[in-house]
Parts: C-alpha cells; structure tokens; sequence
C-alpha cells in the first residue's frame, strides 16, 4: 500500500514509526486525556501531534508502552488501530466514556465490554454482518481483575456501538426514529450495559489484523435512570477508567513475562 506521508518511515495519519510506540497501547478518544494516561508512565515523551491523533510513549515495569488518541467514532478509531499495527503495537485498551442503559450500571461506575453490538458503519468494511464484535478474552481478564484490584464498581457485559451521538440522546427527532427507538428498546431487553461509539470497530479490526483489544469506560450518565426519576449525577472523572486500564497492562506483562 502506498504511505501518503509527508515523512518517509512515518505512518500517514498518526506520523508515528516502528520504535515510535510500543507493545501496548492505551487508546482514549480525547487527545487532551493522552497527557493525563502518560502521567501514570514511567519517562513519558510527546512522540506525535497530527489532526486528533496524540501520541504518547513510555515505559511501564520496564518494558516500552504508548497512548494514542483516536478522536471520535469508528473511523478514526480503526485508522489509528492499523497505523500502530503496522508501527509494532499489538495489544491496545480502548479507555473512554459511555451511557449506561442498564439500570442497574450507575453514574461513575465502570464498563468493561465483553462484546459490542455492531450498530456502526466501520465493522462493516471489514467483516460481514454476522461476524461478532468481541474483545480479547486476556486483555478483557486483566481489565476485571484489575478493577476489581482497585476495588472499583465495575460490569462486564455487551455494549452497544452507534455513529450518531444524537441519534441515541434524540432519536424521536430523526427521519429514522422508528428504527433507532426500537432497536434501543431491543438492546436493553437483552441486557446491554452501555452505549459509546467505537468498540465494534475496534473488536472487528483486531480480527482482522490478528491483535488483540479490549476496552473499558466511565459511566458518565445513564438516561434509562435519569427516565425513570432514579438517581442519576453526571461524572466526568475518567481516572478511575485509566488507572485501572493502567494496572491492566501491568498484569499482561507479569502474566507474559512468568
């Protein structure tokens, strides 16, 4: 494939190269959250700036790891998974923030996804619909045990991935409500945690590519909560998500390394 690159040995998009980033990758949507992921680091470097990509490299119990930011949705999400593939990368942990759906998942609390459901245009240039979105069942592992660890309030379980923020918050607006109100209606009868916008991309292309992801998120709100009168505060802490996406890597490593 041909790199359009300004910079020979530099990725197009992320303008980042092989040494640039390492093993695992800690992927936040908000390129202002990589310098707050890089604090937990051990000697962080800025390695690159360009459009929403941010991308940071250090180290953790010695060995190299990065965060790169992937803006929002699956688009960006999947162009960012392939550049640090083809940079060395080959474990990554989509940290973020969703809806909760289920009433039982609570403002604050922490989401980890055991699969995604596929509600997204992305997935789709690369495997065929009845493909499932599903993460890596050790990076998954190491996400519960690290925030159960941490003594975090945590759910693992099914989320469901959209392109549209206001198609979800406003669908009774849209040409198409009839659709995006019943299969909400769908994804709640069977359980969904949450709603964010780029795990099934991710899930999809990390088949694709033989890699492996999983992902974590802070419940920011729940409208199916706030519908109901229950209590329903908005938080937009997310450090609790990334020191436990933090702790997880920590474990991948002492689990390969033993």
């Amino acid at each position: 494939m041909t790199n359009y690159s300004e910079t020979e040995g530099k990725q197009y998009h992320l303008q980042v190269g092989k040494g640039d980033v390492g093993r695992y990758v800690i992927l936040p949507g908000d390129p202002k959250r990589c310098a707050l992921i890089a604090k937990y680091f051990d000697n962080p470097k800025l390695i690159a700036d360009s459009r929403e990509y941010v991308t940071y490299t250090g180290t953790l119990d010695g060995k190299l790891v990065s965060v790169t930011s992937t803006g929002i949705g699956g688009p960006s999400a999947a162009i960012a998974l392939e550049e640090l593939v083809m940079s060395g990368a080959d474990t990554f942990i989509r940290v973020g923030t969703c809806g909760g759906m289920d009433v039982e998942v609570k403002s604050g609390d922490l989401v980890i996804a055991n699969g995604a459901i596929r509600m997204e245009g992305t997935s789709r240039e690369y495997a065929p619909i009845e493909f499932p979105a599903v993460p890596d069942f050790n990076v998954t592992g190491a996400l519960a045990a690290a925030a159960k660890a941490l003594d975090k309030p945590y759910h693992v379980g099914v989320v469901q991935c959209k392109d549209s923020f206001y198609g979800q918050h406003s669908p009774e607006t849209k040409p198409v409500s009839y659709e995006l109100l019943n299969k909400w209606e769908a994804w709640m009868r069977l359980g969904c945690k949450a709603s964010e916008m780029e795990s099934a991309a991710l899930f999809v292309a990390a088949s694709a590519l033989k890699v492996r992801v999983g992902s974590i998120f802070l419940v920011l709100a729940n409208q199916e909560r706030a519908r109901l009168g229950l209590e329903n505060p908005i938080v937009h802490d997310t450090d609790g998500a990334i020191r436990t996406a933090v702790e997880a890597i920590r474990l991948m490593i002492r689990q390969e390394e033993s």
